[in-house]
C-alpha cells in the first residue's frame, strides 16, 4: 500500500490508543466482523487502512449496530479526495483534518454517504473563494435549504432537513457543519446544552479559516462572521461547548476527557468565565470519590449540564460563566447537594450524607451571569448591510421555490376522494411530510385499497418528525404485519390500544426501519409462539442473548431494534426500544413508561413492569399494586402562577443519589390523584422572572405503597414590582398595511399598547412571532393594542404575515420608516442606561397611561408570554 496524504499525522501515543480501543471494539462488535471488519481489506492505501482503524477506534456502540464498513471507506475516499483538490487543503494542519473535517457523525442524525453530493453542488460556489469567505458562502447555501422551527430532539440527516426545508438549531447546525466538511474547511457543532436565563438551548456553528476559528449561525448568514443574533445571549451562557468522538490534545481547554470522547470548553470565547473547585468530602469531613452533576435551571426544574468525576483527592474543577450552578454529588459515602455562585466563589465544599429528605422545603434562587460590555468591532456598513439582505431575500426565495413543490391541500383532498379517506386527516399528514409528501401520497394511493382506513391511521400515530424521513419500504411492512397481527393474533383489542402499542413502529426517537418481518424470520415461529403464551420469555431471551453496554456512546440516541438484535449489545434504551419492538412485532402490546422511560407490557388491560435480570431497571420494577402510591396535590387558592409542567412544576424520583426528572402531562383544571412508584420524590416549583432569575421551591415527599399523600403544591414567594421607567411619546406617524397615515397617540389599548420592533423573515424575531401565534387567545382576552413594526427594507414579508391570518386580531403590522423613527420617538425619554441597541426583537410593554413599564431586547424564550404576565402585574 501507498501512502496517500499528510492528513493523518499520528504520534506514537495516539495511535498506541487506537489500537487498543480498535481491538476492543473489534471484539465488542464480533457478531458484525465481515460487515464492519471486513472493510479493512478493502483499502486501498496505507491512509485509507489508517482512517477506517481511527473511525471504527473511535465508533459509537449504535453506529457499529446500525451501519456497515462500506459506508465509511467511500467517506473516507470523498474526505481525502476533496481535501486534495480544494485551495486551502494544503494549509489545513493535521490533527484539524482528523477531528473536524474526517469524522461523519455531527450529531446524533441518521448517517448517509452525503460528503461527495454535497461537494458537487457547494464547490462550484466557493472554488475562488478566501476560507473565509467561503463559509459565508456555504451558509448562504444552508439558508437556501432550511428554515428554523421547533421539534423533537430526534437529529435528521442532512439530506432530510433540506427535504423537509424545516428543522430546528441542532439539524441546523448539522447541515452546516457537514456542507463545511465536504469542502475541506474544518467546523464543528457548538452548543450551550442549556441557557441559564431562559428555557432552552441552542446550537452553532464554529468553522476554521486560516488560523483561527469563527462563529456563525447556521442557516442564518450574516454579512461577517463572529455575528449571529444568538451572541448576546451567548454572553448570558454557564456553559459552551463542543464534542469531539475521539482523544484529543488541541489547545482548548478540556471539559471531560471520557474514554470515547472529549467535550471542549469554548465558553470563554463568549462570556467572562471562572474557574470554581468542587470538593466532596464524607460525613467526617474526609475527601471522597463522586460523581458530580452540574445543573441548570431550565423547563421548571434542575437539568444537567456536565456530569464528571472526581479525582482520587475528591476534587473536580470546571471553567463556567459567572452566574449560579447548582451541584448534586454521589458516590459511596452517599449523596449531597448544594449551590455555588460561580462569580463570588473559587471553591465549594459538599459533604455526603445517606439522609433522604422528607416532609421539607427548601428555597432558593439562580441568577444567570451578567452579559459583559458588547464588542463594536464588528458593524457592518449601510451598504454592506443592504447588499446581505438581498443576498437573504434571494435566499428565501430560493427555499420558498423548493417549499412550493410540496403537495397542496387542494392535492390533499384530492387524494382522499380517490382513497375513499377523510380529507382533513389526509391534509393534516400530507402537511406535516413536506417535502416527504409525495412519498406519503404514494404510499396512501398503494395500502388505502387493501388496509382502508388502517393505512392512515399508521401515519397519524407517527411523530410529525417521522412522516419526512419515512418511506414505503418501512410503512410498507409496519402496516403489513401489524395487521396480520390484529387479525390472527388480537381481534378483540380495542382499536386505540392496537394503534398506539401494536402498530405504531416508533418507540422513543430512534430512526424508523422496516424490522418487522425481519424478527419474524429471524426470532422463529418457536419463540414467537413461547412469548405470546408468556411474554417473561421475551424477558429471559434478551436476559440471555442481549449484553448491556453503558458508556459507548457519546451523543443521545438509540441504535435501532434491527441493529441492536444484531449487535447483541447495546446500553440500556436501545434495549429497551429492543424489547418494546419485538414485543409489539409478535403481538404483545408494549410501551416505554411514558414518565420514566421503563419498558412495560400489558397483561389483561394492565400495564406490567419489565424486570431484566442485571437489575438495570430493579428500582422501578414492581408488576403488583403494592408498590404503588398516590399522590394528592393540595394547591394553593390565592397563588398567581397557572400550573404548567415541563415550565413551572416538576417531579424528580430520587434514584442511585440522585434526582432523575420524571414527564407528565399536568392539568390544573383537575384535582389530580397521581400514581407513583413507592420511593422519594422532590417537587419544583419555580417563577421565572423577567431579567432571567429563577425562584425556585423544593419540596421532598416521600410516596408508600398503596398510602395517599397529600404534598402542598406551592410557588416561592414573591412580590412583584414593575416600576415606571419613562413616559411613552406617541407623536409619531406610522403606514398601515393599507397605506393609510396612523397617528400613534390615537392607535392605543385601552389596557395599554405593546410596541414590538421585528425582522420577519430572522430569528429571534421568528421565535416571538410563533410565541404570539401560540397564545393568540390570551392576547385576545386582553385589551391591549399591539403594535408590530417592520422596518421598510422588510416590508415586504408583512404581506405574508398578515395574509397568514394566525397572529392575535389585536395586532396591527406598521412600516418602520428609515431611520427607526417611532422606536426613538416611543422611547425617547427612556433613561440611558435602559435604552435599547439594535437587537431585535425590540419590546415595549406601555401601560393604559402611556407609561413605560418593561422593556425587552434581542433573544430570549417566553417574551409572549412575559408581556402578557406584566400585564397582569399592572392590574393586579
Amino acid at each position: 500500500m501507498s501512502q496517500q496524504t499528510r492528513w493523518l499525522t499520528l504520534d506514537e501515543k495516539m495511535k498506541r490508543q487506537m489500537e487498543e480501543k480498535f481491538q476492543y471494539k473489534r471484539e465488542l462488535a464480533k457478531g458484525k466482523e465481515k460487515e464492519l471488519f471486513g472493510i479493512l481489506n478493502e483499502a486501498q492505501t496505507e491512509d485509507e487502512k489508517l482512517a477506517l482503524t481511527y473511525l471504527l477506534a473511535y465508533m459509537p456502540l449504535n453506529d457499529l449496530a446500525d451501519y456497515d464498513g462500506a459506508l465509511f471507506l467511500n467517506h473516507i475516499r470523498e474526505a481525502f479526495h476533496i481535501q486534495s483538490v480544494v485551495p486551502w487543503g494544503e494549509r489545513v494542519p493535521a490533527s484539524l483534518f482528523l477531528h473536524f473535517i474526517l469524522p461523519y457523525r455531527i450529531n446524533n442524525e441518521n448517517i448517509e454517504d452525503i460528503r461527495g453530493v454535497f461537494f458537487d453542488e457547494i464547490y462550484p460556489r466557493v472554488q475562488d473563494l478566501s476560507m473565509a469567505n467561503a463559509i459565508l458562502e456555504t451558509n448562504h447555501w444552508c439558508h437556501e435549504k432550511a428554515n428554523y422551527i421547533g421539534n423533537d430532539p430526534r437529529t435528521v440527516s442532512p439530506l432530510t432537513l433540506i427535504r423537509t426545508a424545516l428543522g430546528r438549531c441542532g439539524e441546523q447546525s448539522t447541515l452546516a457543519v457537514a456542507a463545511l466538511r465536504s469542502i475541506g474547511i474544518p467546523a464543528r457543532q457548538v452548543y450551550t446544552p442549556l441557557w441559564a436565563h431562559s428555557d432552552s438551548n441552542h446550537a452553532w456553528v464554529e468553522a476554521w479559516a486560516d488560523g483561527k476559528w469563527y462563529f456563525f449561525g447556521a442557516c442564518e448568514p450574516e454579512p461577517k462572521l463572529n455575528q449571529g443574533w444568538f451572541e448576546n445571549p451567548a454572553k448570558h451562557a454557564m456553559l459552551i461547548h463542543t464534542k469531539v468522538g475521539a482523544h484529543y490534545n488541541g489547545p482548548e481547554e478540556i471539559t471531560l476527557a471520557h474514554p470515547w470522547y472529549s467535550e471542549l470548553n469554548l465558553t470563554n470565547l463568549y462570556a467572562d468565565t471562572k474557574t470554581i473547585h468542587v470538593r466532596i468530602t464524607d460525613e467526617e469531613g474526609q475527601p471522597t470519590q463522586a460523581k458530580v452533576q452540574f445543573q441548570l435551571f431550565n423547563f421548571g426544574g434542575l437539568r444537567n449540564i456536565l456530569v464528571k468525576e472526581t479525582d482520587e483527592q475528591g476534587t473536580v474543577a470546571l471553567t463556567l460563566g459567572l452566574g449560579d450552578v447548582y451541584i448534586s454529588a454521589s458516590g459511596a459515602k452517599g449523596w449531597g447537594f448544594g449551590k455555588c455562585d460561580v462569580k463570588t466563589t473559587d471553591e465549594i465544599t459538599i459533604s455526603l450524607s445517606k439522609e433522604i429528605p422528607v416532609d421539607t422545603e427548601v428555597d432558593f434562587k439562580m441568577v444567570p451571569p451578567s452579559a459583559p460590555a458588547d464588542d463594536a468591532s464588528r458593524e457592518v456598513t449601510a451598504e454592506e448591510r443592504q447588499k446581505h439582505n438581498d443576498r437573504v431575500k434571494t435566499g428565501a426565495n430560493i427555499c420558498a421555490s423548493y417549499e412550493a413543490t410540496f403537495l397542496t391541500e387542494e392535492d390533499a383532498h384530492r387524494l382522499a376522494d380517490e382513497c375513499s379517506l377523510p380529507k382533513t386527516r389526509v391534509w393534516e399528514v400530507l402537511k406535516k411530510a413536506r417535502g416527504n409528501s409525495h412519498e406519503i401520497a404514494a404510499f396512501l394511493k398503494e395500502y388505502s385499497k387493501p388496509y382502508k382506513e388502517w393505512s392512515l391511521r399508521l401515519l397519524e400515530v407517527l411523530n410529525e418528525k417521522d412522516l419526512t424521513d419515512t418511506f414505503r419500504p418501512t410503512l410498507a411492512d409496519h402496516l403489513i404485519q401489524a395487521m396480520i397481527v390484529k387479525d390472527s393474533i388480537l381481534p378483540e383489542l380495542d382499536d386505540e390500544l392496537f394503534a398506539q402499542y401494536i402498530l405504531r413502529p416508533r418507540v422513543d426517537f430512534e430512526m424508523l426501519t422496516p424490522y418487522r418481518s425481519y424478527f419474524l424470520k429471524e426470532f422463529g415461529v418457536e419463540n414467537v409462539e413461547a412469548a405470546l403464551e408468556n411474554p417473561r420469555f421475551l424477558v429471559d431471551f434478551l436476559d440471555r442473548e442481549f449484553e448491556v453496554v453503558e458508556g459507548v456512546n457519546y451523543f443521545r440516541g438509540s441504535a435501532t431494534p434491527v441493529g441492536s438484535f444484531k449487535l447483541k449489545k447495546g446500553d440500556t434504551l436501545s434495549r429497551n426500544i429492543l424489547f418494546v419492538a419485538l414485543a409489539r412485532t409478535i403481538g404483545i402490546p408494549a410501551r416505554l413508561e411514558p414518565s420514566d422511560k421503563r419498558p412495560q407490557y400489558m397483561v389483561d388491560g394492565s400495564w406490567k413492569n419489565v424486570q431484566f435480570r442485571d437489575g438495570t431497571i430493579d428500582t422501578k420494577a414492581a408488576d403488583s399494586s403494592d408498590q404503588i402510591g398516590f399522590v394528592l396535590w393540595e394547591k394553593d387558592e390565592h397563588a398567581a402562577e397557572p400550573i404548567k409542567y415541563g415550565e413551572n412544576v416538576t417531579i424528580a424520583r430520587f434514584e442511585k443519589g440522585n434526582y432523575q426528572s420524571l414527564f407528565f402531562n399536568f392539568d390544573e383544571d383537575e384535582q389530580q390523584k397521581l400514581a407513583l412508584p413507592s420511593g422519594y420524590y422532590r417537587l419544583t416549583t419555580s417563577i421565572r422572572l423577567n431579567e432571567g432569575t429563577a425562584l425556585i421551591r423544593f419540596r421532598f415527599f416521600q410516596v408508600k405503597p398503596n398510602t395517599e399523600t397529600t404534598v402542598p403544591l406551592q410557588f416561592p414567594k414573591h412580590v412583584y414590582d414593575v416600576p415606571v421607567m419613562a413616559e411613552a411619546n406617541l407623536d409619531y406617524q406610522a403606514e398601515a398595511m393599507d397605506g393609510t397615515m396612523l397617528n400613534g397617540a390615537r392607535h392605543v389599548g385601552a389596557q395599554g399598547t405593546t410596541f414590538i420592533w421585528i425582522e420577519p423573515d430572522r430569528e429571534p424575531s421568528k421565535h416571538l412571532l410563533r410565541e404570539l401565534r401560540e397564545m393568540k387567545a390570551e392576547w385576545e382576552a386582553l385589551d391591549i393594542q399591539i403594535n408590530g413594526f417592520i422596518r421598510e427594507e422588510k416590508w415586504g414579508t408583512a404581506q405574508q404575515l398578515q395574509a397568514a391570518g394566525d397572529l392575535p386580531n389585536n395586532m396591527i403590522l406598521l412600516k418602520e420608516s428609515t431611520g427607526e423613527k417611532a422606536l426613538h420617538v416611543i422611547g425617547q425619554a427612556i433613561p440611558a442606561d435602559k435604552k435599547v441597541g439594535n437587537e431585535w426583537p425590540i419590546v415595549y410593554v406601555v401601560d393604559e397611561n402611556q407609561q413605560i413599564r418593561h422593556i425587552s431586547e434581542g433573544y430570549k424564550l417566553g417574551i409572549s408570554k412575559e408581556v402578557i404576565d406584566v400585564y397582569k402585574q399592572i392590574s393586579e
